[in-house]
């Protein structure tokens, strides 16, 4: 670590897949790595946009504790990078076809959803004897 203010990181040899895996499994974490590829480093406000600061701080955490980022502590701010010669190390070509296949998902179109017709459910009254 930089500063004894930095939170903890993962060493390389302690990268793990499943973690890594599992950080990689939710979209909004994707989207972060998407912004980091794109822009390089990034202070934590950056992602507001993907949600709220208490869920972004979740997200950024699970990726910083998967060895997929790191995080630094400027002054007031937290900045944020992809590990990428770390991550290339442990497991090599893994972050470019991840990187790869997160662009390619942000270039798909969102699809049309169809409208869900209502169910047809029992009339009022049907099943009830008649007197």
């Amino acid at each position: 670590m930089d500063s004894e203010r930095d939170p903890p990181h993962p060493a390389i040899d302690e990268l793990d897949l499943s973690k890594v895996y599992d950080a990689l499994s939710d979209p909004t974490r994707r989207r972060i790595l998407g912004m980091l590829d794109a822009q390089g480093e990034l202070n934590c406000s950056s992602f507001l946009v993907l949600g709220s600061k208490t869920s972004m701080s979740y997200h950024l955490a699970r990726l910083r504790e998967s060895g997929l980022t790191r995080t630094r502590v400027e002054g007031t701010q937290r900045i944020m990078a992809l590990r990428r010669a770390d991550v290339e190390k442990r497991f090599p070509g893994l972050l470019p076809a991840v990187l790869q296949a997160i662009r390619l998902e942000e270039e798909k179109p969102v699809a049309a959803s169809k409208p869900v017709p209502a169910k047809a459910g029992p009339r009022r009254g049907a099943g009830k004897a008649v007197r």
